[in-house]
């Protein structure tokens, strides 16, 4: 074993590569073989991250659910231990923190055992009603099959101690790039240019240079191993130079300490006098570099310059809320969801940031510096993660439409042997969702609650659905759940349980659009209509909906889940962080709100929403009395926990309600409402019915554009006249009320009694 783990050690430094060691078998001798392949390699305790719950070696040991702690690190060598959870998460950030050189450590059971050898990673999959028995192994077996044949990746048997493969590929030498030039025109300083590693990096720290104005905003993309914390760092050391503050926040400190490190060393190479106490903050005569966790850096009001690394793995909101601090900001950010994060940074973030009142930069990294070009291992990790999955290009979808695609079931076997079209598949979500992460490639492949529908254009994906059983619980589970207990996998069932108090609400059987995605050149053509409607007709009968001719019930538990509780699913559901347009699309498709959350995702910054769309008269029953509910709770809610929501959303989201709000009003309460608007009264007298005529007309969308907008903020979020003309921008607190008023007689010609129409010709006499 030693000479061939010297072996490869020695090719990965020649070449400045990294080199994968795949090791299964039992538990101990995997260990036994990872501390023998370290100390062979020449790799120091002290140079190396253990990714395991076990005690392997002498080093720095992280549980596999805080791998994100690598974020940013490079590392000599990283062993991922799969015997006791094998996570996408974590191994896409293993493969990315290991330096040019290293060596990446995967250790597994058998490989013929590993894709029927239950994990905590699997017992996550196993959500209710499923058991853990029903989670399938394709995603393990797909990643056994792609790492016994990749190029740089060695395969030892712990057990037999015999090799498989030794993972050398006796590269020809190269010749070595030529060294990045000085940008024409600079203000950084040259020595800072000189200390660029690529064109790229060189390019990137131009960039930079605009954080020197007063709304500068720049956007570094770059995969790992590109070198963008190193820009910053270089970047960072220039402007402390020039004497300013500049703050750094992150995740974690340890995910920016390539910033701070990077800083120093061109401190230094500038002859800039400076100190450095600790691992931060550097200070410099008249400047420094200092870290802040994003909640406290948001508070900051004294840096010059912020610096955002990792920025995809910190919440949108946070990141909002650091570019409203008003100061030049830089966000360097990993792409194909290393982070684990998803896109919600692309998502849901770079277009707000581009319609922002910056000056916004987006230089992007290509050419690697940790590691040489066409790396084995991240060629490696690209395909088996799917990182760099894509939709169909463009011309080949230029001419869908509904009438020229065909519905299609898409069997995880299917995407298994198939790669192109498991990639076009993936690629489509990743493209399209904020929250799709290398985990759900696994869910994908392996939940038993998860089923995949599409519309295939010539043979392309042009839009897909992830849809995941929900409910058809057992009552004794619902009682558990309505006295607190929460259980994975069931999105509305649990809230509206748990949180709402329905305590029916797992017994009907539900399927939940947990991800819909429609090609972005073939948007706005009724695709995604056209794929929810083939799905609402589908799952409303028994016939179309049983398991494939030869499938076991191990490979579609949730085909024959469905076949044996009757056929037909009781309601389709839905939850998202909701948007104007896209409480637009839901309620066009059918679906009725029941919840709007009170607390906005870390992720995206929005709030949440529920909807749902009855198949069934259980399903029925079930939007009918969470809709009274809703509809009886949200006036107070509006004016509490949703006080700072956006009323365009609230307004989508009351036009979405299946019922209709009353209007309750005590004749006294009319003349109060119709004196507001037509003579001298005032809504602050007895906010109560104008508070009720709102909803009516929201929810039937009598109320629309600047009147919804007024109506939400004043009227059902009780904002004081004064905020409400400010966050509206109206010239005065007078002109807003003459508005308020307008809107309201808007409602009074469709709703007015005839105390209203009296009280009109009273004061227009």
């Amino acid at each position: 074993m030693d000479a061939t783990v010297r072996a490869l050690r020695e090719e990965a430094r020649r070449t400045n590569e990294r080199r994968a060691l795949l090791v299964h078998g039992s538990r101990v001798n995997c260990y036994a073989a990872a501390r023998r392949t370290l100390d062979s390699a020449d790799i120091a305790g002290t140079d190396t991250t253990c990714l395991s719950d076990g005690d392997i070696c002498p080093a720095e040991h992280l549980r596999i659910d805080h791998s994100d702690d690598l974020l940013g690190r490079t590392r000599e060598a990283v062993v991922a231990d799969c015997h006791d959870s094998c996570r996408p998460n974590a191994l896409g950030r293993a493969v990315g923190a290991v330096d040019g050189g290293g060596l990446l450590l995967v250790l597994a059971p058998p490989l013929d055992e590993w894709p029927t050898t239950h994990d905590q990673f699997t017992e996550r999959l196993a959500v209710p009603p499923f058991e853990r028995t029903e989670v399938t192994g394709r995603f393990r077996e797909r990643l056994a099959a792609t790492m016994r044949v990749h190029r740089g990746i060695a395969v030892y048997d712990a057990d037999a101690e015999t090799w498989e493969a030794d993972g050398r590929t006796h590269p020809a030498p190269r010749r070595p790039a030529p060294a990045p030039t000085v940008p024409d025109d600079y203000d950084f300083p040259t020595a800072v240019y000189e200390a660029c590693l690529t064109t790229d990096q060189r390019d990137a720290v131009h960039a930079l240079e605009t954080l020197r104005g007063p709304d500068g905003a720049v956007v570094v993309e770059a995969d790992r191993g590109r070198g963008k914390s190193a820009a910053a760092g270089l970047a960072a050391a220039a402007l402390v130079a020039e004497g300013r503050d500049v703050l750094v926040t992150a995740p974690g400190y340890r995910n920016a300490a390539e910033v701070f490190d990077r800083a120093e060393v061109t401190l230094d190479a500038l002859g800039e006098p400076f100190d450095r106490p600790a691992e931060h903050p550097i200070v410099a005569t008249d400047g420094r570099i200092r870290y802040a966790p994003p909640p406290e850096a948001v508070d900051d009001e004294t840096a010059d310059v912020v610096l955002v690394d990792e920025a995809a793995a910190v919440p949108v909101r946070l990141l909002k809320s650091l570019v409203e601090t008003g100061a030049p900001i830089a966000f360097t950010t990993t792409v194909h969801g290393y982070e684990g994060a998803g896109r919600g940074f692309d998502v849901r973030f770079r277009d707000w940031l581009r319609d922002a009142d910056r000056t916004v930069l987006e230089p992007t990294l290509a050419d690697p510096i940790r590691y040489a070009p066409c790396d084995p291992i991240e060629v490696w990790a690209f395909r088996a993660l799917c990182f760099g999955a894509r939709p169909p290009a463009e011309p080949l979808v230029a001419d869908a439409a509904p009438d020229t695609t065909e519905y299609v079931q898409t069997h995880p076997d299917t995407l298994l042997d198939d790669e192109h079209l498991l990639r076009e598949t993936f690629g489509l979500l990743v493209a399209a969702h904020y929250r799709t992460e290398p985990d759900d490639l696994a869910r994908l492949l392996d939940g038993p609650n998860l089923t995949v529908r599409a519309l295939r254009h010539d043979g392309h994906v042009v839009a897909v659905a992830l849809l995941g059983w929900e409910g058809g619980l057992s009552p004794a589970r619902c009682e558990r759940m309505y006295e607190g207990e929460r259980v994975a996998g069931n999105m509305l069932p649990d809230l509206l349980t748990s949180q709402l108090r329905d305590p029916e609400a797992g017994l009907p059987r539900g399927l939940r659009v947990v991800r819909i995605a429609v090609h972005e050149h073939a948007r706005d053509r009724g695709l995604g209509t056209e794929l929810l409607d083939s799905i609402r007709e589908e799952f409303s009968t028994a016939e179309t909906s049983a398991p494939h001719a030869g499938d076991t019930d191990a490979q579609r538990p949730l085909a024959v889940r469905h076949e044996q509780a009757g056929g037909a699913f009781d309601y389709l559901g839905v939850g998202f962080g909701a948007t104007p347009p896209l409480l637009r699309f839901w309620r066009a498709a059918g679906y009725r709100t029941v919840h709007l959350s009170t607390t906005r995702n870390d992720r995206s910054g929005e709030h949440s929403t529920l909807l749902v769309h009855p198949l069934t008269d259980d399903g029925e029953d079930l939007l009918a009395r969470n809709d009274r509910w809703f509809r009886r709770r949200i006036g107070s809610v509006l004016a509490d926990g949703l006080a700072d929501c956006e009323p365009a959303i609230v307004a989508g989201t009351l036009r979405a309600v299946d019922g209709e709000f009353g209007l309750d009003l005590t004749e006294r309460e009319w003349r109060t409402v119709a004196s507001a608007a037509y003579g001298p009264g005032h809504y602050d007298f007895a906010p109560r019915p104008f508070q009720a005529l709102a909803l009516r007309g929201l929810a039937d969308g009598v109320a629309t554009g600047e009147d919804a907008t007024l109506l939400v903020a004043k009227a059902l979020q009780c904002r004081s006249w004064e905020q409400v003309a400010a966050d509206l921008e109206y010239v005065s607190t007078r002109q807003c009320a003459l508005a308020f008023g307008e809107a309201v007689e808007t409602l009074l010609d469709v709703y007015g009694t005839e105390t209203v129409v009296r009280e009109r010709a009273r004061y227009q006499a």
